[in-house]
């Protein structure tokens, strides 16, 4: 007969359960509800540990006992005997239980799992008093089973649960560890490479022993080397991580392995579209991949992570991931499956360019999954391209990122791709067609535009130019022509470049056309000029339902009237442009809108709007690297904080915006620095401007939004204004430091050696205690 259950089932923890406290509260309520219910997880991620706790706080609930049954050596045909024997009788372990109150907890379920399955239902159906809690790194697919997956463990800090599991495992291995301000930032790195995987964060924790955390982090690209210490007593499968991996890998089918291999090509995810294009060949046809896709789900080896435009995502474990890759270069086809690879990303780049293109009439819905497709998919795009840098093929990955130069250049995005486009270019490779090589370096000089770099972007643009044109192509030379427009502002090039745009058919390239037109006459206020040219944007992308297209012709009407006063009016194009692109990551044009919401706000003196617009679009500029778009927005912020009272920050943020534009103050900085240095005086002005400008992007974020100011040595900000300490000479040049004149400028207006000039500078900069010419710049104007 069945003893009544006490405690002493359960083996006792072998040390501190840590974490999974709103894991174990949930799956209590669960248990409550559900008869059978099944941990899933790769393996290492705690699964075991997991289910015992459960047990645990649930086996008062169950009077006829809480009954551990390990599976994991069986071979098939043992598990009912051995669940007997488990139970500590002989015979049908059904008949035994009958109708008491029993938890069964099956614990490493994989091996034996379809014995298992037929177990659990027939104890299910004869057992009214069951309930059974399995680990499994599948589901048992019985009738009334709720499979749980067992998530990593969370990652977000100091109180994070991997976080705190490390620090328990490494005091226990090395009395006296403690995280410090150096090495907590280290361990989360360390916990987040490791992808929150219990067992792989204890196996770490374990060699602070005789590595320091730093040591660990830097060691990682060897990680089944470095992560095999563990105990001695543990279970075969968890003494190394690579006995975890192992152990998940041999129970896999002959075609699962197949699957599980090619998946790693993917740098970060990938859809079932993109599995069938580039995984499915010998040994595993197309219509095999999804089933087996669906099996490596089940065994907790590929992660479901989201959707990408209306798909799936997969994407695997680190872990997972490292261990797949060595099978991959053992196989022989890596080669093969990385052009593979690089071919499917480069059609769905071709998909795209045919749905903008002039001879098919644009559909925004398909539109709009490309892009967001694409912004899924970053990575892997990155990942092709450097692959086709070193195999030395650069004509199929120019070709993709010339077809997606719209998703490129339109939106905002991080400019990853213009260091790969760099090395692409310079590759010596005779097969890329002129006109290819030629739009290809259109691109690179829009990408160093958009990163703010103009004079590197004209120089790129106009080879590109001239390499299209040699070769006659139409598309590419209409295309190098709007951006050069965009870069000088010359009406006579903004002219041919809309002549150009018009021959060539193409209505986005006109719209572009009108834009460049649109911003220059804006730059000069010709507003009625502006407000016509942006008009025809607005009309032309109506035409073509081109949502980022019309937001820009919004955006643009909206600057105008701002311009002109009109506030109501920019308030409602900036609210039509936002609502277009609320579905996209179009993060330029989210961040026009809202710091030119901010910014009529704050011209309304709705400084509470202001602030809430503004931070929106510092924020998002910052997390999408726009490095420009984070100088124009500290300006913003600068005439906010001078609004709001606190000229102090206006001083230091309009200084950073100055420093991190490399340009030099306007108008719109002496409409800080005028009432700043009436309230605090002009020495305190320099010293700010000089402690402003020596600020990073991510620093003077941080200043704006919660007021920290970097630890800079008050040495460094100790001007000296007084006008006598100045030879009238050093004046003199001050003056043309002030105009942004170089040295040799300066030589030439004086009429004498750069040397001397030079010279007059440094001596400047000693006598005022500064360090830099930006800062000269600032202290003349505020002594004017």
């Amino acid at each position: 007969m069945l003893r009544f259950a006490d405690f002493a089932n359960l083996p006792a923890e072998p040390n501190t359960f840590v974490g999974r406290e709103s894991d174990v509260d949930e799956l209590v309520q669960l248990m409550r509800v559900s008869r059978v219910v099944t941990l899933c997880g790769a393996g290492g991620i705690g699964k075991t540990r997991l289910a015992l706790r459960l047990a645990s706080r649930v086996a008062t609930g169950h009077a006829g006992g809480v009954w551990p049954v390990e599976l994991a050596d069986l071979d098939e045909g043992e598990v009912r005997a051995h669940v007997a024997a488990s139970l500590g009788v002989a015979g049908d372990p059904g008949a035994l239980i009958g109708g008491r109150r029993v938890l069964l907890v099956l614990d490493n379920c994989e091996t034996v799992i379809a014995e298992c399955a037929e177990l659990c239902r027939d104890l299910l159906g004869s057992c009214p008093g069951l309930t059974i809690l399995a680990t499994s790194r599948e589901p048992l697919r019985v009738p009334g089973e709720t499979v749980w997956r067992v998530p990593p463990l969370s990652i977000d800090g100091e109180g994070s649960e991997a976080v705190r599991l490390f620090a328990a495992r490494a005091a226990a291995a090395r009395p006296g560890f403690e995280l410090t301000a150096d090495t907590l930032p280290l361990v989360v790195t360390l916990c987040r490479a490791l992808d929150g995987l219990p067992l792989a964060i204890e196996l770490a924790a374990a060699m602070v022993r005789v590595l320091s955390v730093r040591q660990l982090v830097e060691r990682l690209d060897d990680r089944f080397r470095l992560l095999a210490g563990g105990a001695r007593t543990a279970p075969p499968r968890h003494r190394t991580l690579r006995a975890a991996v192992d152990w998940s890998y041999r129970l896999l089918s002959p075609q699962e392995r197949v699957l599980l291999r090619r998946t790693t090509v993917f740098r970060a995810g990938w859809t079932l579209d993109l599995a069938e294009r580039v995984c499915s060949g010998p040994e595993l046809p197309e219509e095999d991949v999804l089933p087996r896709l669906c099996d490596l789900v089940d065994k907790s080896l590929v992660a479901l992570d989201g959707e990408i435009a209306g798909q799936a995502r997969y994407r695997l474990l680190e872990t997972v991931r490292d261990y797949a890759l060595e099978q991959l270069a053992a196989s022989g086809e890596e080669g093969e499956l990385r052009h593979r690879h690089l071919m499917a990303l480069a059609g769905m780049a071709a998909g795209f360019r045919r749905a903008v293109s002039p001879e098919g009439r644009m559909s925004w819905p398909v539109v709009e999954r490309y892009i967001n497709l694409f912004d899924g998919l970053r990575a892997e795009v990155t990942a092709a391209c450097d692959w086709s840098v070193s195999a030395g093929e650069p004509e199929t990955a120019l070709t993709l990122l010339t077809d997606v130069r719209f998703l490129l250049t339109g939106c905002g995005r991080k400019l990853e791709v213009a260091d790969r486009l760099d090395r692409l270019l310079a590759l010596d490779a005779a097969r890329v067609p002129p006109a290819l090589r030629g739009q290809a370096t259109i691109l690179r000089g829009e990408l160093a535009l958009a990163a703010g770099d103009r004079e590197h972007a004209l120089r790129w643009v106009r080879a590109g130019v001239a390499a299209c044109a040699t070769v006659h192509d139409t598309y590419g030379t209409a295309a190098g022509l709007v951006v050069m427009g965009w870069l000088t502002g010359e009406q006579d090039l903004l002219s041919r470049a809309l002549e150009a745009a018009v021959q060539s058919g193409d209505r986005i390239l006109q719209s572009l056309a009108h834009s460049a037109r649109a911003a220059t006459a804006l730059r000069h206020g010709r507003l009625r000029e502006a407000r016509r040219a942006y008009g025809e944007v607005l009309a032309i992308n109506e035409e073509l339902d081109n949502h980022v297209g019309r937001s820009s012709g919004h955006i643009g009407l909206a600057q105008v009237a701002r311009d002109a006063g009109d506030l109501e009016t920019a308030k409602r194009h900036y609210e039509s442009a936002l609502v277009l692109v609320g579905h996209i990551d179009a993060r330029q044009q989210k961040v026009s809108c809202l710091a030119g919401l901010g910014g009529v706000a704050l011209d309304q003196g709705d400084l509470a709007t202001a602030r809430a617009m503004l931070t929106e679009a510092l924020v998002l500029s910052r997390d999408a690297g726009l490095g420009c778009g984070v100088g124009r927005r500290l300006e913003a912020w600068a005439g906010l904080a001078t609004a709001e009272g606190d000229h102090r920050l206006g001083v230091l943020l309009v200084a950073a915006s100055v420093a991190l534009r490399r340009r030099q103050p306007d108008a719109r900085t002496e409409n800080v620095l005028r009432p700043a240095r009436a309230l605090l005086g002009d020495e305190m002005v320099a010293v700010l401007w000089a402690e402003g400008t020596k600020m990073t992007a991510d620093q003077a974020v941080s200043c704006a939004l919660d007021g920290t100011r970097p630890d800079t040595p008050a040495a460094a900000f100790v001007p000296v204004v007084q006008e006598s300490r100045l030879t009238a000479r050093e004046r003199e040049i001050a003056e043309l430091v002030a105009r942004g004149l170089s040295n040799r400028a300066i030589a030439d207006e004086l009429v004498i050696s750069p040397a001397t000039a030079a010279r007059h500078v440094a001596n400047i900069l000693s006598k005022l205690g500064f360090s830099t010419r930006t800062q000269i710049a600032a202290w003349m104007i505020a002594s004017r």
